[in-house]
């Protein structure tokens, strides 16, 4: 059996760089690579094991044998193993033996480099490369218009395994049918993005892909990593962006995972206070060890990099702020101001967002953050963490409960819409109605929805509708889009044969409908995020739970006019206040038939009277449906 061979694909500047925490792509250096030395074929490997006094390569090429290829360390007190073993190649399944100094403790470690791993149950990483000849040139060079702050953003997130199955070979669908599949009806519904739930490699399906254990490998569950390169590939090609959650948060204790790496606290932290999650039973990272940071931000670059991904929405940022976080008194350990925030935490986001925007200036990082923790979306020259955008979770709960009271009710809670607008622009928000608002009982939204049937649906048009012309860009999870009636579940496959049924039916076209408003519109993209792009007309009229607002683009042109009828009352003759003389037409309205509305209620060009209303000179009296909204705008 051929010994190990001595070599290095670290550089002296690349040791210094992982050792100050500044080296943002280890994967180039670390993990397996096949190569040819001096005319062998095989696999050079790397692992970072400080604590170790013995590492080997143990894998079907030596029948698991530890010993049979032992890895050398450097000897620049860098903790790295390495060292090129003949034979090795693409397919051959492995794992690092790892001798602790540590009361001699001996760990069994998949690869944290690896850019393949086993279909759980099993637990070894694969040699693997993944050659891909990219066909996206059209995209990456315009996508940073796509990208862009000002643009269209309405995602569509999307659980693989549960988002459409097999049902005949009772099976995921893989990457490959997603790429028919999926993209035709992300197309097809209008929406601008995608949002993929983890897709790295996790050991436990009930997790929902947010226990890593294989960071920088695509799970095999859906198909080999070059077959998930195919999917983005086919999103980019319909001009469908493409966000990938990332989970910097925590990771699982699993045996074969990055916990108790070498026979020590290596990749969590030390304390328990500050490295472990009693809500997840998970560990945490230990943000304030250069390495670690290291590869952290080097994983968040690889997904951009490989794998053209057009942003990263990271998971739990509340969980790593804050060190009391789902802790009791006791539980944790103030920072050296006495505050609560995690210093170090703080510190690696910013880092991470400096390098990610440093590299990709066209991608968009997401902040999932629930607390009012200040400039999570502001640069980081100003102080903020340097987030592109930050989930607006105050919104969704706020207008969740809202729409969950029967309307005659809401006349006493106007305040939970209106409020949003307090802080709608101090951070560049997204509304989400995603995954966390379908499960645990919580019921679907549409289960949500109060009254009769016909009204259920209704009141899901008018959130729908009151969501996508509201300041802030969007995102709905899968099944959302066309009421699905049951809570998520992540055992099978959204029940698709609802859309034989017109209230179904009617919910996906509206979707559409709204996309597409969406997308045209300029008032509702371009100062989405600015205070500018908003303004009252009237939020006072909590008698008839009604709102009216207006959106404003670049050019006064653009502005629309957007009226809300919360109650099952219909106004035949809605007077609003006018910010100018002329006609207005109708540009969306939620009650049309093919949303499953009456049609009763749509608008004809309507010309403004000189009629003071609202505090405004002009006004305009319109046909509201009940339980609807309408979108006007001044026709040129």
């Amino acid at each position: 059996m051929a010994e190990v061979i001595a070599h290095s694909l670290f550089t002296e500047f690349d040791i210094n760089l992982f050792k100050s925490g500044k080296h943002y792509r280890l994967y180039e250096k670390f993990g397996s690579h096949i190569m040819t030395l001096d005319g062998v074929e095989g696999t050079y490997f790397a692992v970072w094991a400080p604590s170790a006094k013995h590492v080997s390569v143990v894998g079907d090429f030596n029948y698991w044998v530890e010993g049979a290829h032992s890895l050398n360390v450097r000897w620049d007190a860098s903790g790295i193993w390495e060292g090129f073993i003949p034979g090795a190649g693409k397919g051959s399944t492995y794992k690092y033996k790892i001798h602790s100094n540590n009361n001699d403790i001996k760990t069994e470690k998949a690869d944290p480099y690896a850019r393949r791993c086993e279909h759980p149950p099993k637990t070894a990483s694969i040699v693997w490369d993944e050659p891909y000849s990219w066909k996206d040139s059209k995209w990456m060079k315009k996508r940073k218009k796509h990208n862009a702050l000002d643009a269209p953003f309405s995602v569509y997130e999307v659980h693989l395994g549960s988002w459409k199955k097999q049902i005949e070979d009772n099976r995921f669908m893989s990457y490959v049918e997603l790429a028919d599949e999926l993209v035709s009806y992300v197309k097809d519904m209008n929406f601008t993005h995608v949002e993929l739930m983890p897709i790295m490699e996790f050991p436990y399906d009930p997790s929902w892909g947010y226990q890593l254990t294989g960071y920088f490998a695509p799970t095999s569950r859906f198909g080999y990593p070059e077959e998930f390169k195919l999917l983005v590939d086919k999103l980019h090609q319909n001009d469908i962006g493409i966000i990938l959650d990332w989970v910097p948060s925590h990771f699982p204790e699993d045996a074969h995972g990055l916990g108790f790496f070498d026979g020590s606290n290596l990749y969590e932290h030390p304390d328990p206070k500050k490295g472990y999650h009693n809500d997840w039973k998970s560990l945490i990272f230990n943000y304030g060890r250069n390495e670690v940071k290291s590869f952290l931000i080097s994983n968040a670059i690889f997904w951009l990099d490989q794998y053209h991904a057009d942003g990263l929405r990271v998971d739990a940022v509340a969980s790593m702020l804050f060190l009391d976080y789902s802790r009791e008194d006791g539980q944790w350990e103030p920072n050296m101001f006495g505050g609560r925030e995690n210093l170090e935490a703080m510190a690696f986001m910013r880092e991470m967002n400096e390098a990610v925007y440093s590299s990709f200036p066209d991608v968009q990082t997401i902040a999932e953050e629930s607390t009012a923790f200040p400039m999570v979306s502001k640069p980081t020259f100003m102080g903020g963490l340097g987030f592109g955008m930050k989930w607006m979770m105050g919104w969704m709960h706020d207008t969740l409960q809202y729409f969950a009271k029967e309307p005659v009710y809401r006349r006493y809670h106007q305040n939970d819409l209106t409020f949003s607008m307090t802080y709608a622009f101090t951070e560049n928000f997204m509304l989400p109605l995603s995954h966390d608002e379908v499960v645990y009982g919580k019921k679907s939204i549409l289960g949500r929805m109060p009254g009769d049937e016909w009204q259920r649906f209704a009141n899901l048009r008018t959130l729908y509708s009151y969501m996508f012309t509201h300041p802030g860009t969007n995102l709905l999870f899968q099944g959302a889009e066309f009421a699905q009636s049951n809570e998520w579940n992540f055992e099978q496959s959204l029940d698709w044969h609802l859309l034989d049924y017109e209230p179904h039916k009617g919910i996906q076209e509206l979707i559409k409908g709204l996309n597409t408003l969406y997308r045209k519109e300029p008032a509702l993209h371009q100062k989405q995020f600015s205070g500018d792009g908003f303004e009252w007309i009237d939020y006072n009229d909590a008698e008839n739970s009604t709102f009216v607002y207006m959106r404003h683009g670049e050019l006064k042109k653009d502005t629309i006019i957007v009226v809300c009828n919360m109650t099952p009352i219909p106004k035949d003759n809605f007077k609003i206040g006018a910010p100018k003389a002329g006609k207005v037409k109708e540009i969306f309205n939620s009650d049309l038939k093919k949303y499953y509305g009456t049609g009763l209620y749509a608008n004809k060009t309507v010309a403004t009277k000189d009629e003071p209303w609202h505090f405004r000179d002009h006004s305009v009296s319109v046909k509201i449906p009940p339980l609807g909204v309408v979108v006007f705008k001044y026709m040129k």
